[in-house]
């Protein structure tokens, strides 16, 4: 299934407390179940003023669907062409 990195501006999300960041994941887990299988949040990755997301789905469109029922921005949504590690330089 494609991967795809969704960049979303949240001015202040490295100040969110963990009850923040816990509600946020319940928010989405619960928007996931309703879309179905296909959709699969993998990890985020949150900096001072972005939350970076990796997503699972057939879609952007999926992904889009997933950020207006959550409420969460998606500022940039990213197809993953081909991931690399320092395993790739052998």
């Amino acid at each position: 299934m494609p991967q795809f990195i969704i960049e979303r501006e949240m001015p202040g999300a490295g100040k969110l407390s963990n009850d923040d960041l816990k509600g946020a994941s319940q928010g989405s887990c619960n928007v996931l179940r309703e879309l179905g299988p296909e959709i699969q949040w993998v990890h985020s990755y949150v900096t001072d003023n972005k939350i970076y997301c990796v997503y699972r789905a057939p879609s952007e469109d999926l992904i889009r669907r997933h950020a207006q029922a959550a409420g969460f921005p998606a500022n940039s949504i990213a197809k993953v062409r081909a991931t690399i590690d320092p395993t790739t330089a052998e």
